[in-house]
C-alpha cells in the first residue's frame, strides 16, 4: 500500500497567493489609472489669438487696480465669481470706452468638491488671471456671446477661458 501524505498541498497554496497577487496588482492598477482619470480633465480649448479678438466685442490693455472676489457653491462646484476694476490704457477695438477711463470686467473660476466620482467633463473657467498691479490685454463681450453663453446686461466678460492675455 501507498503512503499517504498529509500537510498542505503546495500547488494549492501558491496558486491561492498567486490569485491574491494579482488581486492586490488589479486593485493597484485601478487606484492609479483612477487618480489619473482624475488629475487629467477635459478642459475647454484655448481660442487663438485671432479667434478671440473676432469673439470680442472690445479689446483693452490696462492696469488691475483691484479685484473682488465671491465665492458660492452649486451642487458639487465650487464657484468664485471675479470682478476687477482695471485701468484703460489702450483701446484695441470697441467703441464707447477711452485711455484713463476705469472699466469692470467679471470673470469666473470653478473647483469639483464632489465627495464621491471624478467630476464630470467640464470647464474649470478662466486661466491666467491677472494679480492686482499687474497690465494685460483683456478680450470682452458686451451685450454679446463670451464663450460660455450670451450676456445682455450691459456688462464686461472675459471671453473664452484664455481671455486675458500679455500686452
Amino acid at each position: 500500500m501507498g503512503r499517504v501524505r498529509q500537510g498542505v498541498d503546495r500547488r494549492a497554496v501558491s496558486g491561492r497567493a498567486a490569485i491574491g497577487t494579482t488581486m492586490l496588482t488589479a486593485g493597484a492598477l485601478l487606484a492609479v489609472v483612477s487618480a489619473l482619470a482624475w488629475a487629467w480633465r477635459p478642459e475647454k480649448v484655448d481660442l487663438s489669438p485671432q479667434q478671440l479678438r473676432d469673439t470680442a466685442t472690445h479689446v483693452v490693455v490696462g492696469k488691475v487696480l483691484q479685484v473682488w472676489t465671491r465665492a458660492e457653491e452649486s451642487g458639487s462646484w465650487d464657484y468664485t465669481r471675479y470682478v476687477a476694476e482695471v485701468q484703460v490704457e489702450a483701446v484695441e477695438k470697441g467703441d464707447g470706452l477711452v485711455p484713463g477711463q476705469l472699466v469692470y470686467v467679471r470673470y469666473w473660476t470653478k473647483e469639483w468638491d464632489g465627495f464621491f466620482g471624478a467630476p464630470p467633463p467640464d470647464t474649470n473657467g478662466h486661466r491666467g488671471l491677472p494679480a492686482v498691479g499687474v497690465r494685460s490685454r483683456m478680450h470682452l463681450a458686451r451685450n454679446a456671446y463670451d464663450g460660455f453663453g450670451d450676456t445682455r446686461d450691459g456688462g464686461f466678460n472675459v471671453i473664452g477661458a484664455n481671455g486675458f492675455a500679455a500686452p
